[in-house]
């Protein structure tokens, strides 16, 4: 299933992230090549795939360059599970080193999902005729559709006229047990539960709710009667295994600083119990163990305080391929609001599309927008990108507050109205030292 999904080749995963992601190209290579021999192992005899290891990377940039934004296109890309984490999180008071493993039973959470989402789509057909032929049975029984037949419901369905109404289904209810297990024995949980709700009949129960929500989980529950739940964690496992994606953020703020003392302490610490899991370790998760030697590690972090080399050396071994991402000019940042697929500038054009309005920019505008964010970077904290959405949302505020307008059916917002606004919110010295 999941393992036999196709994994373009480097040129067309830094096509794709092209799509998304301006600049950054180093970045995006090493990472394309990175997923792409994670497929040739699987490729290989078991025997030799099982010695070939992949290739952790150490991404190096200041914030809002595109660090995270790579890692989560490119698992979105090949369809493979990804987490995200904080190292410091595990600095906190009331740290103890097993959490880190925490880290792996997210992992098989996420990847427990996609795979329920893929064979979802599988099955998509069966799943949809069931669905609709239960949804059927259980509105004919309500009063207002009573007189409708079977083929008029089917089409009023189709077409999402009846997700909000109200309609009264049987699911499976909760179980009469609960158990909470402490970290590292979820698999034994999950093994007693299946096993008690043998000795005990399965509880159903009505629920009057809306179609929409009634639609989700007659979904679930249908795909439990075509797929075994152990065939569901079989292959979560195998996807996490082979596919997983973790990405360490903040790795340069557990390094250590000169002399070892204090705080310093903690941070080393920190690296040590990470150590196993990247190095390879195996986790037990709720559906099951999850062997770490072939998840692919992409470890990131500013480093302005300190340096890849403060990392103990265990750690700084298994990251051995390193990427420089670059800081972001004014250009980039123009390009970042125009360019992406998901630009700023298409996201605020589809909000004011849903309430009727044509929104346009000028160049000028863009431009100026751009220029400030950058000055903005330079003079205050360096957020790279995400500055563009502190700027964008100053200026579009009070439009959106207004909207809708009647009679409105264009917006055109031009330099004069950019510089306007952030004069306003501002005030006009604040606003002269930092739009150029």
């Amino acid at each position: 299933m999941a393992l036999s999904l196709r994994v373009p080749s480097p040129r067309e995963i830094v096509a794709a992230l092209d799509r998304y992601i301006v600049g950054q190209e180093a970045a995006k290579k090493t990472v394309a090549v990175a997923l792409r021999n994670r497929w040739r192992r699987l490729q290989l005899p078991p025997e030799e795939a099982r010695e070939i290891y992949p290739s952790n990377i150490l991404m190096i940039g200041p914030t809002g360059v595109g660090k995270t934004e790579i890692a989560r296109r490119v698992a979105q890309i090949v369809q493979a599970p990804f987490v995200k984490v904080e190292a410091t999180r595990f600095t906190e008071v009331g740290y103890v080193g097993r959490d880190v493993e925490s880290i792996i039973r997210d992992l098989a959470d996420v990847s427990l999902h996609l795979v329920r989402n893929l064979q979802k789509s599988r099955h998509r057909e069966r799943v949809k005729e069931e669905v609709m032929r239960r949804l059927v049975r259980a509105l004919s029984r309500e009063t207002p559709f009573q007189s409708l037949t079977e083929s008029e419901l089917r089409e009023k369905l189709a077409r999402g006229d009846l997700e909000d109404v109200l309609v009264e289904v049987e699911v499976a209810g909760e179980p009469p047990f609960q158990m909470f297990a402490p970290p590292g024995m979820e698999e034994f949980q999950q093994t007693l539960m299946e096993n008690l709700r043998h000795l005990f009949p399965q509880m159903r129960e009505r629920r009057k709710i809306p179609v929409r929500q009634a639609r989700e989980l007659l979904e679930d529950e249908v795909l439990e009667g075509l797929v075994r739940p152990e065939t569901l964690r079989e292959e979560a496992r195998a996807l996490a295994e082979n596919m997983g994606i973790v990405f360490l953020d903040e790795i340069d703020k557990i390094a250590r600083r000169g002399e070892v003392v204090g705080a310093d302490v903690s941070r080393e610490g920190v690296q040590r119990d990470l150590l196993p899991i990247v190095e390879g370790t195996t986790v037990r998760t709720r559906i099951g163990p999850i062997n770490t030697d072939h998840i692919l590690f992409i470890a990131a972090g500013a480093f302005e305080q300190s340096r890849p080399s403060d990392l103990i050396p265990e750690l700084q071994g298994r990251l051995p391929l390193r990427v420089e991402l670059a800081p972001l000019g004014e250009e980039d940042l123009y390009r970042i609001l125009t360019e992406p697929r998901n630009a700023l500038v298409r996201q605020y054009q589809a909000l004011f599309r849903v309430e009727g309005v044509d929104l346009t920019f000028t160049e000028g505008a863009l431009r100026r927008i751009a220029a400030y964010a950058h000055e903005a970077n330079r003079h205050h904290e360096n957020i790279g990108a995400r500055r563009l959405h502190t700027v964008m949302g100053w200026i579009m505020e009070d439009l959106l507050y207004d909207l809708p307008k009647p009679g409105t059916l264009e917006i055109r917002i031009d330099e004069a109205f950019v510089e306007k606004r952030l004069r306003a919110l501002m005030g006009p010295e604040e606003a002269e030292r930092y739009i150029l």
